[in-house]
């Protein structure tokens, strides 16, 4: 499902045009992505948590180069879904669909 599919479907099941659905659901995400540039974790009881993540300090390696790099401490945004639906998913899917690998 893409974002204009799940505009179209909460558009369908709640009446409200799909315009409006588009503006609130972008305006989410800035809300999401402005908070945890700001420190601050998001927490949507029954749906998970928006987080931040520290990844240490590591050495890579320069593919091309072959020459050893160091990978400063970072940190990275993540989603961790709570545990109502973790069991939710659980309990209703039995296969992943054939676009599994699609992005």
């Amino acid at each position: 499902m893409r974002k204009a599919d799940l505009v179209a479907a909460i558009s369908e099941k709640t009446g409200v045009p799909k315009v409006d659905v588009l503006v609130t659901m972008e305006t989410f995400f800035k809300e999401v992505k402005d908070s945890l540039a700001d420190g601050e974790n998001v927490y949507v009881r029954g749906f998970g948590s928006f987080i931040i993540k520290k990844r240490a300090k590591k050495v890579g390696r320069h593919i091309k180069k072959n020459v050893a790099i160091e990978i400063p401490e970072h940190f990275i945004p993540a989603f961790k879904p709570a545990k109502v639906f973790v069991e939710q998913v659980k309990s209703n899917v039995t296969e992943l669909p054939d676009d599994e690998g699609e992005d």
